[in-house]
């Protein structure tokens, strides 16, 4: 990792850094309620299929990291000689993803015997690194086509292919293909300990994963065009989102939308309200400078995977220091939360309460980094 400084920071493209801050700063909001048995559902996982927008924060993140491809490599893929050193960095980063993805997995726990291989930050590193390397080494007639193939591709596998041990094809979340893959794979000891049957990080699922990314990536590059105009640019993507929208909607009717499963309806509809989300950013923040109140996620946006690792464990961490209040054992984390969130507020607004301090605890944190420039980069 490394600290830069502004002296080496090139221009930036500030709605990106706006968006990715956003999508990080409504992560570690739904990730760290007061009480999970109190939250409001648009901040709750869809229970199967559907999607909430607590569903739409990890593909924006990916749809994201397509477009920061773009920008941190175009210039010097440019020259053919330059790609060697580019698969190297790709690589390098992509193994430091997925190892600090095992680190929190096995944070306070130590035990290498049920660490949970898949996981957010592992299916980030995947992402990129198939992203990265083809963005390298293809053009966008290309990556498109390879975005239409894996999506097909992965609706055919997930309904039509019957699933060993079990019988016919379906989308259950403890029997269908990719299930049955992680659990011949990794085995249950490492799958994702609320179920231990399946993984929402799974295998199979990465594949339509690597479309959502590839978008991004044909979204950056459409942005960085200079043979059109900005208005041009806008109203393009616009109708493109909308397009992807429209096709997600329709083939959500017999491939559900489904964060779990990562389905190819999901990814598209969820990469249009990506790129429409981006793109209205764009519009507002570079193209017509309004920048008054973006500054709270700028700095979220800047120090992305940094914050999701430490705020992912420090609440662990506060979850295992045991203390006592009034004189009873709890967690450090109930413990404040029930002496000092549970008396003033409803249930769920206590549970929500607790979730917007812990956002602000780490804005604030990063508030301090940004302004001594302080932006730690893998």
């Amino acid at each position: 990792m490394q600290t830069i400084q502004p002296a080496t920071q090139k221009q930036r493209l500030q709605s990106l850094d706006f968006f990715r801050g956003l999508t990080v700063a409504t992560m570690t909001l739904v990730n760290n309620p007061g009480d999970w048995g109190h939250i409001y559902t648009p901040l709750e996982h869809a229970a199967w299929n559907g999607c909430t927008v607590a569903d739409l924060v990890f593909p924006s993140f990916l749809f994201i990291m397509g477009v920061s491809v773009v920008y941190a490599m175009q210039s010097a893929r440019a020259d053919v000689a330059n790609h060697g050193k580019m698969i190297t960095k790709v690589l390098r980063r992509a193994l430091i993803i997925f190892a600090l993805g095992l680190l929190m997995s096995t944070f306070l726990i130590w035990d290498l015997g049920t660490i949970r291989i898949p996981g957010v930050l592992q299916r980030i590193a995947l992402v990129y690194l198939i992203c990265g390397l083809l963005f390298i080494k293809t053009g966008t007639k290309v990556q498109a086509a390879i975005i239409a193939f894996v999506l097909v591709v992965y609706y055919l596998l997930m309904t039509f292919v019957p699933v060993p041990g079990v019988g016919p094809a379906n989308l259950q979340p403890e029997t269908n293909l990719g299930a049955w893959l992680d659990r011949t794979i990794f085995t249950t000891a490492h799958l994702w300990k609320e179920s231990k049957t399946w993984d929402p990080e799974g295998l199979l699922s990465t594949l339509p994963a690597i479309g959502t990314g590839l978008l991004g990536v044909l979204t950056g590059t459409w942005l960085k065009r200079k043979d059109v105009t900005d208005k041009t640019k806008v109203y393009r993507l616009l109708f493109a989102a909308a397009l992807l929208v429209g096709t997600g909607l329709v083939w959500n009717t017999f491939f559900p939308i489904n964060k779990a499963l990562w389905t190819s309806s999901y990814v598209l509809f969820v990469g249009g309200l990506s790129m429409a989300c981006l793109t209205l950013c764009y519009w507002l923040i570079d193209v017509h400078g309004y920048r008054r109140f973006i500054k709270p996620f700028l700095v979220y946006g800047m120090n992305a995977i940094v914050v999701f690792v430490a705020s992912g464990m420090m609440a662990r961490a506060m979850n295992k220091i045991k203390i006592s209040f009034d004189g009873e054992p709890m967690s450090l984390s109930y413990g404040l939360y029930h002496k000092y969130f549970e008396p003033y507020f409803s249930p769920l607004n206590a549970s929500l309460a607790w979730a917007i301090a812990y956002v602000l605890f780490w804005m604030a944190i990063l508030w301090v980094m940004y302004n001594k420039r302080i932006f730690i980069k893998i």
